[in-house]
């Protein structure tokens, strides 16, 4: 396909914006594309009009760029989208997600989106909540972090004491990139802020420096009293200037106004 072609095709599935009413059988078509990329751009596009009667042409489009995937979709571009469709679409059915969680294939940060995204989109699955998390207990354990980050946000989705102690678990254990960690606290503080708070504290005083960074910016991302609290008084106790001024980083994106007066407090005690 020349480079003409190309951008006609990509310029026609645009302008279906402004016609959904016609949209699907032209969508239909371009679901059938060989090309990966126009292929993607139909799948997003069937998802952000509704069109659940895109439904079964995804699912055959998704098989088939799972067929030679490194030569068909490289760059996964084509299955997380429809994926991301489905997911918006409401499709229930576990089976096409199953698949994406255990696709490999040669582009590793390709490969790891595209499992990341099916995991997010099982939680809306009618599966019982245990065979979710249990799916999900794995995820957190894959080898890419990108997979992990959206395992704990999605064991985030299914609120419960079972998807705290998860998270927990995997808090304590450890991962070897500090953002996963980071995002664990930022599902517990989702899920059940005030009793979170105080086990995300805990990591305040670690002896990895990343792990303070990380639980200083999930509580600031908490909107709760209790989070600001929490990082003023470590604030006043704290002796590292880095961690100080990570803590004030943390302070400044609060949508709590008490940390907006304390932050103005300290900026005038410095002045």
């Amino acid at each position: 396909m020349n480079k003409q072609a190309f951008e006609e095709k990509i310029a026609a599935i645009e302008s279906l914006r402004a016609a959904p009413q016609n949209a699907l059988e032209p969508l239909r078509k371009a679901l059938r594309d060989r090309n990966n990329f126009i292929c993607s751009k139909a799948a997003a596009l069937a998802g952000d009009l509704l069109l659940r009667d895109a439904i079964p042409d995804l699912l055959v489009a998704f098989d088939r760029f799972l067929k030679d995937p490194a030569r068909t979709d490289p760059q996964c571009w084509a299955k997380i989208a429809i994926i991301k469709a489905l997911k918006h679409l409401g499709h229930d059915d576990p089976a096409v997600f199953f698949r994406g969680i255990a696709h490999r294939q040669t582009f590793i940060d390709a490969e790891s989106t595209l499992r990341g995204a099916c995991a997010l989109a099982l939680v809306q699955c009618s599966l019982p909540r245990e065979t979710i998390l249990l799916h999900l207990a794995d995820i957190l354990a894959d080898p890419e972090m990108r997979v992990r980050i959206d395992a704990a946000r999605a064991i985030a989705q299914l609120p419960g004491q079972d998807a705290v102690l998860m998270l927990r678990v995997k808090a304590q254990a450890g991962d070897k990139e500090p953002a996963v960690i980071g995002q664990c606290f930022l599902s517990l503080l989702g899920i059940d802020p005030r009793a979170s708070i105080p086990f995300v504290a805990r990591f305040l005083t670690s002896s990895n420096e990343d792990l303070r960074f990380e639980a200083a910016a999930a509580l600031g991302e908490c909107p709760d009293l209790l989070a600001v609290e929490t990082l003023i008084a470590r604030w006043r106790l704290e002796r590292d200037a880095e961690m100080k001024r990570a803590i004030m980083l943390s302070l400044g994106v609060s949508r709590i106004p008490e940390a907006k007066e304390f932050l103005a407090s300290v900026a005038e005690a410095g002045r």
